[in-house]
């Protein structure tokens, strides 16, 4: 099989994997971002590889997975660009703004904390060779910390809890959460890639001087270009034409400053000006070909990376352990939060199990981990798995512990005035 014939043979079999995937999470009430995730796992060596190994080896065999590795940079630049571009300040009131700044600041520390305390333990198993202790553990504490905004938003639209107490307080908090652990992530691999101190303030400072163009030069100058050039329907080509540029160099320029093609495509978008016409015009554009079409390829290509090794011996012991700390970790550091704020214990536990989705914001930081070697298939395997049990919990729990007008809250398509779950 030639090599465009088995591209485009590995693409067919990833999005119809995903959209069954999708679809069949779809019909028990998650969102279909969760299905799409297992369908990778489903493709890797643990399931289609340990079913059909040989059919596995040809499909996705090693020489042709550079190609879909180019595929899923892009589609995960263009992704964080729209997370960056939906990204909003947390809004409200003084002591509203007050509570997300406490949520989120405690979901950061309490998992990483918790992250670092079980760090030497899995250090000593999963590290791969040659990674020092503090990089490793550092990176495992950002994995703990993190919180799925966009998926954490779908669940909200899907049950019409965007404008209830939970939904804004876990809203606003998320924004807090995922910008602090990006940072802290990109110092993790500014540290890690750092072989010489010179090659560590290379990348450090190269990140500065990045957040200083987007912001002093690329926003000022967007703004001008974008200024009336969105209607509610549509964008002119040319105008879009510069937007992917920006989006694409900004990456490019992450990417060679050893940080990642993340990095610069998120600063990028957060820097656009904020409005809804423009945030309209660019998701409608966008979002079909990122979100449909390529991300599924990140799935498939996360999925290649994991290993059934991961859970044999003490593999299954350390997967609990990961799984307790995360749950742990985000659900009572996010619920005390929310309690010291005043809020009351249903409250503050719904807005815990909302931060404790991971989703693909998850998946995207193991895949940075992993790709800068920090971790090995093992963790990353149990990581993944990690990732999808906590983003499947997130609306189970929020049906459990939030109650609106006397009702438990249900899966989508719930009519008020009946029984919850």
């Amino acid at each position: 099989m030639n090599a465009p014939t088995l591209l485009l043979a590995q693409l067919t079999l990833i999005l119809v994997a995903c959209r069954l995937c999708g679809f069949l999470l779809k019909r028990i009430g998650q969102p279909p971002v969760i299905g799409e995730m297992a369908a990778g796992l489903l493709l890797g060596p643990i399931v289609f590889g340990a079913w059909l190994p040989d059919a596995h080896a040809v499909v996705f065999a090693q020489q042709s997975l550079p190609a879909l590795s180019g595929l899923a940079t892009v589609g995960v630049a263009l992704f964080m660009f729209l997370v960056g571009l939906e990204l909003r300040a947390p809004e409200g009131t003084r002591a509203q703004v007050r509570s997300a700044v406490f949520v989120g600041g405690l979901g950061v520390v309490v998992p990483l904390l918790l992250g670092l305390a079980i760090s030497p333990f899995l250090y000593d198993r999963y590290a791969p060779e040659g990674v020092g202790f503090w990089p490793f553990a550092l990176f495992v504490a950002a994995a703990m910390s993190v919180t799925a905004f966009p998926v954490l938003a779908r669940i909200l639209k899907d049950r019409n809890l965007t404008r209830s107490l939970p939904g804004r307080l876990a809203l606003g908090a998320a924004v807090i959460d995922d910008a602090c652990v990006w940072i802290f992530l990109a110092l993790v691999l500014a540290l890690t890639r750092g072989d010489t101190p010179f090659q560590a303030l290379f990348t450090v400072l190269g990140g500065i001087g990045l957040v200083a163009v987007v912001f002093l030069v690329l926003k000022p100058l967007y703004a001008r270009l974008l200024r009336d050039r969105a209607s509610d329907d549509e964008m002119r080509a040319s105008t879009f034409a510069w937007v992917i540029i920006g989006c694409m160099a900004c990456a490019a320029a992450a990417e060679w400053i050893e940080l990642h093609a993340v990095f610069g495509a998120f600063l990028f978008g957060a820097c656009l000006p904020r409005h809804e016409r423009l945030l309209h015009a660019l998701v409608k554009r966008i979002e079909p070909v990122a979100v449909v079409f390529l991300m599924p390829v990140v799935f498939a290509l996360a999925g290649q990376n994991t290993t059934a090794h991961a859970f044999a011996g003490a593999g299954a012991g350390a997967l609990i352990i990961v799984l307790l700390v995360a749950i742990t970790g985000k659900i009572v550091g996010c619920a005390a939060g929310a309690r010291l704020s005043g809020h009351g214990w249903r409250d503050s536990l719904a807005v815990g199990s909302l931060m404790n989705a991971r989703g693909l914001m998850e998946l995207i930081v193991i895949k940075i981990g992993f790709e800068a070697g920090v971790i090995g298939p093992e963790l990353f395997t149990m990581l993944f798995v990690m990732t999808l049990v906590t983003t499947f919990m997130a609306s189970p729990l929020v049906s459990a512990f939030y109650q609106k007008d006397g009702f438990v809250v249900g899966p989508p398509g719930f009519e008020p005035g009946t029984k919850g779950l």
